[in-house]
């Protein structure tokens, strides 16, 4: 199996490298090749659950690395992998809200791996989970929550100041909806 992950890995990375530098959009590049890349990694293992959190943080890890390869915005292509990952969720039949917060820390992991910014790739999480609730049909209020939550959780299993950074990235009003925080994601510990 981590042959196979490492497969989807370099397979995705490969195929961001080589669209954006092809059309230089990075948001609408992301979006189709997430989209596909995780509809074929689903349907490749049949299965959903925690089969789809495990597609999910593959097809993720490899947008971002692309992303960093070609020195792109990381905001933007979080944006577009949010996006990604929501219509192949829906192409698939996953839950939309736990597939945002599933992206949103993969996000903010892989971005942490490439050096890249914390704040810059949460909040673009956070818009493409607004963009993306609004084309589905969702709450653009609990798909914005569901990325922000994912997001920070994820910061804090990095550490203290990557959760300072992403807190203050997501806290307030981003793209017109209210970002409202999920406890219990106060830190225990003050540095």
């Amino acid at each position: 199996m981590a042959e196979d992950s490492r497969s989807v890995v370099k397979s995705v990375k490969n195929r961001i490298v080589s669209t954006v530098k092809g059309v230089g959009e990075i948001t609408d590049a992301v979006v189709d090749t997430v989209s596909g890349s995780l509809i074929n990694a689903v349907k490749r293992t049949g299965q959903m659950g925690t089969a789809l959190t495990v597609a999910i943080s593959e097809v993720v890890h490899g947008a971002v690395q692309g992303v960093a390869e070609i020195g792109a915005d990381i905001g933007s292509a979080a944006k577009g992998v949010v996006i990604g990952v929501l219509r192949g969720t829906k192409e698939v039949g996953g839950e939309a809200l736990d597939a945002v917060s599933a992206t949103a820390a993969a996000v903010v992991k892989s971005t942490a791996e490439v050096g890249g910014d914390l704040g810059s790739a949460a909040k673009g999480a956070i818009e493409g989970a607004i963009a993306g609730a609004k084309t589905l049909g969702l709450s653009t209020e609990e798909a914005a929550s569901a990325a922000a939550t994912g997001a920070l959780k994820a910061a804090g299993e990095i550490g203290s100041a990557a959760a300072a950074q992403v807190r203050n990235a997501v806290t307030g009003t981003i793209a017109g909806v209210k970002v409202v925080l999920k406890e219990p994601f106060r830190s225990e510990k003050k540095n």
